[in-house]
């Protein structure tokens, strides 16, 4: 963290190859939103809908993993700019359930999804060059970026975000009991 800790920080947050749980868990922090308003500038993120983060943020926090070239494209950039960075729940840690895929080559997750599978009324992989390259493994962020904290869970129940960034604010280690790293 910075000096600003005493004061406003900045905080961002992105979503990569996930579910989008996480950011719904954050936003059951309910009230306490409001009291953080006080205390965080948000930057990207559900509540801004901004696409892109400022030059410089205090934390960011990252949910999804890595499954194409946008999203390694949008990582670099999101670490670059974060001061803190975190990986928010399964997805972001160990892949989750989209890593599930990586028992597949890539052609045959397309075929499954886009030719053979149940419901596939227009038979055809789709080749849109504007449509990113899938890589060959769903990925952990941290194989591609250094990360500051994890926030376990799938999602992360609102009580830890809650101790997340009250930690961060206070500028101490965040404390995770058992109760609040959990997958359900």
């Amino acid at each position: 963290m910075t000096e600003r800790t005493a004061s406003r920080i900045k905080m961002a947050t992105c979503s990569l190859a996930g579910c989008f749980g996480c950011h719904m868990s954050l936003l059951d922090i309910d009230e306490l939103l409001l009291a953080l308003a006080e205390r965080i500038e948000f930057d990207r993120g559900p509540l801004t809908d901004l696409k892109h983060c400022s030059e410089h943020v205090d934390v960011g926090l990252v949910e999804g993993g890595i499954a194409n070239a946008d999203n390694v494209e949008v990582l670099r950039e999101f670490r670059a700019r974060c001061a803190c960075l975190v990986a928010v729940g399964a997805c972001a840690i160990t892949g989750g359930v989209p890593s599930l895929r990586n028992r597949f080559t890539v052609s045959e997750c397309l075929r499954e999804a886009y030719v053979d599978g149940l419901g596939v009324v227009k038979p055809g992989i789709p080749s849109d060059p504007e449509l990113p390259l899938l890589l060959d493994k769903l990925r952990p962020i941290h194989e591609v970026v250094r990360v500051d904290y994890v926030l376990p869970g799938c999602p992360p129940p609102a009580a830890a975000f809650r101790e997340l960034i009250t930690a961060l604010l206070e500028g101490r280690e965040p404390v995770l009991p058992r109760e609040l790293r959990r997958f359900d």
